[in-house]
């Protein structure tokens, strides 16, 4: 190994098939973007340049604002409860599970891998209020807490906490099989030596487990981040969008300006800001983690 790693022509080689698909499939689409967000129209059909026309407009659009405010407070949400859920999951599996964690770790993984539009249709019938109650309102009746039964994502104040809390279930489960692998290949050395010095458990995890799983937590961190800020499908499959615009994301304006109304130098130049906006996050996690180290 140490013969072929040190070949120069030999990693080029290994390594180009990677680079010109990750160049065909990533830079190329970023600098066409880039390209289509000095002109409007679309093109072949009143394709002009209009030199920073869709920046100027992308900077005063309270929509556009308002769309990316809406989905910080999203972001937020789903990826403190996805990662720490699913950090938590992992340590009650591991601490508190001592049969058939296999056939566990199966059924928590089962909703990652469902279609967005199934799950949509059946959170859609969960949340139902008509023409009668889903699963949620008829348990809140069932136990007493009728006043808190309502259209949940037919209500403004609560469609995008809805959405959030789908997007958590059906994620919870990736984050909890990353921290589960992570947790039983940590060196069994060290908590040993914990164990023998008289720590229990709740101090093995703060003071001994948790130090040791940071990178985890931050590619955890990183990983639902990129996935909540492009989030689409789900929303689509869920609200639409609505009720009104309550969980209208920027990824749906950057489609609809785009591809419904034929503007593709304004949707470039969304997509672009979604992307400056992933990366400043991203460095902004890295640069937290970095100083905690």
């Amino acid at each position: 190994m140490n013969k072929v790693l040190g070949n120069k022509k030999a990693l080029a080689l290994f390594t180009l098939p990677a680079i010109i698909l990750f160049t065909l499939l990533a830079i190329v689409p970023i600098i066409w973007s880039l390209f289509y967000s000095f002109f409007s129209g679309m093109p072949g059909v009143n394709f002009q340049f209009c030199g920073l026309d869709n920046f100027k407009q992308f900077f005063t659009d309270t929509n556009v604002h308002q769309g990316f405010l809406r989905n910080i407070k999203y972001v937020i949400v789903v990826m403190i409860g996805q990662v720490g859920i699913g950090f938590a999951l992992a340590m009650l599996i591991n601490y508190g599970v001592n049969h058939c964690k296999n056939f566990i770790r199966t059924c928590m993984f089962i909703p990652v891998v469902l279609p967005s539009v199934a799950v949509g249709q059946l959170f859609q019938k969960i949340y139902a209020i008509a023409p009668q109650n889903g699963l949620l309102n008829a348990f809140l009746e069932l136990i007493g807490l009728k006043f808190l039964v309502t259209a949940w994502i037919g209500d403004v104040s609560t469609a995008l906490w809805s959405l959030a809390a789908m997007d958590i279930w059906k994620g919870v489960g990736l984050y909890c099989l990353i921290f589960y692998s992570a947790i039983i290949d940590l060196p069994g050395d060290v908590v040993e030596a914990a164990k023998i010095d008289g720590a229990s458990s709740m101090r093995i995890i703060r003071s001994v487990q948790i130090p040791l799983l940071k990178p985890i937590f931050r590619m955890s961190l990183i990983f639902s981040l990129t996935g909540c800020i492009k989030v689409y499908d789900t929303v689509v499959a869920l609200t639409k969008g609505g009720p009104g615009t309550s969980t209208y994301m920027p990824s749906m304006l950057m489609y609809d300006q785009a591809f419904t109304y034929g503007n593709f130098g304004y949707g470039s130049v969304i997509a672009l800001m979604i992307l400056v906006e992933c990366t400043v996050l991203t460095a902004i996690i890295n640069k937290i983690f970095a100083q905690k180290e």
